[in-house]
């Protein structure tokens, strides 16, 4: 049975990420620890630095029958690993989190889709090759879907009555699945447009988004169910959720294959036969529109007027918070420098 009530309507989405992040802030600075190879050659070139120094002679004498010791390599090795933590300190490294938070106003949109055996008429083409009426529709819904990632959206099929295939969700990878997963024969033959748009309105009646929708899909007219088209109308209606109808099938007839009593298929020239008059008068009365596709371009062409009508507020926040690594790999430069210059200085008595 359908429900009223008076809507709530206001509503939002939001999603926040927050990761471990590494950066340079001056990168550019980094090119300077090319430099450190050619000192490295221009000092070798000039010379080992000198291992100790003496304050006399005599003291020379005293560890003539000693080992050698040559620390002089090691101290402009030392120079040079001050140098380059000195370069990349001040290329400003600095650790840190970041965090990123989406915040979109709702729109919370309901599919409904006819699955009646009519679906199978072949008037339409995919990827240059003939095709059924709900295969077209599955892959055009499917990427109306993709392109909206910030919206809850949900799926209902509907024959001779309304059948949730999946409630309104935020996992458009699980919906496209189940969406994928429609066929004709599901559910008794029929087509219940006014059950159809009564179902949708009772799922996005007492939801709390900014806009609610239901794009309905259907190839027929109103044989089934309790619920006249318009009385559902009305209610959505009074409830602000739009109804925006989609009429599939060329005009005319349509090749629609049939089994026999002895399960054999055979084609037949099916008449298109859709009640646009009340569909219009559904999508009138909602504020919304109705829409006719008789090939699958003008199907994606409806979908994509669609997507564009019902556009989504997006907001992007990015928060960062950094520490400064340069005044470690200065303390650390220092104390290079330090045993560089203890270990130049050294003397013997």
């Amino acid at each position: 049975m359908l429900k009223t009530s008076a809507p709530r309507i206001v509503g939002s989405l939001s999603a926040k990420g927050i990761m471990n992040s590494f950066r340079f802030d001056e990168p550019q600075l980094l090119w300077l620890l090319l430099l450190l190879p050619v000192l490295a050659l221009l000092r070798s070139k000039g010379g080992p630095a000198p291992s100790l120094l003496f304050s006399s002679v005599s003291a020379v004498r005293a560890i003539a029958g000693s080992r050698k010791v040559r620390p002089g390599g090691l101290l402009a090795w030392l120079r040079l690993a001050a140098l380059g933590l000195l370069i990349i300190g001040l290329a400003r490294p600095q650790w840190g989190r970041t965090s990123t938070e989406v915040e979109a106003s709702g729109i919370d949109i309901l599919l409904a889709v006819d699955i009646s055996g009519s679906m199978k008429a072949l008037d339409f083409s995919l990827n240059g090759r003939q095709a059924n009426r709900l295969d077209v529709v599955k892959s055009v819904v499917a990427k109306f879907i993709t392109e909206r990632p910030n919206d809850r959206i949900g799926l209902v099929a509907f024959a001779g009555r309304p059948y949730l295939v999946c409630p309104l969700t935020l996992d458009h990878d699980w919906l496209r699945q189940r969406l994928h997963s429609l066929r004709s024969g599901m559910i008794e033959d029929g087509t219940a447009i006014g059950s159809a748009i009564a179902s949708g309105v009772n799922r996005l009646r007492d939801q709390q988004a900014k806009s609610r929708i239901l794009i309905l899909l259907t190839d027929g007219v109103n044989n089934a169910g309790k619920i006249a088209p318009l009385t559902a109308a009305e209610a959505a209606a009074a409830m602000q959720i739009k109804v925006y109808a989609v009429g599939v099938g060329k005009h005319g007839v349509a090749p629609l294959p049939v089994e026999d009593q002895f399960g054999r298929t055979r084609m037949v020239q099916a008449a298109v036969d859709i009640d646009e008059e009340t569909l219009t008068k559904v999508a009138a009365m909602t504020k919304a529109k109705y829409f006719r596709a008789t090939d699958t371009a003008s199907l994606a062409r409806i979908y994509e007027e669609i997507n564009a009508m019902e556009t989504t507020v997006r907001k992007v926040r990015h928060l960062s918070q950094h520490n400064e690594l340069f005044p470690w790999l200065a303390l650390a430069a220092l104390l290079l420098l330090a045993a560089e210059l203890a270990a130049s200085r050294r003397r013997l008595p």
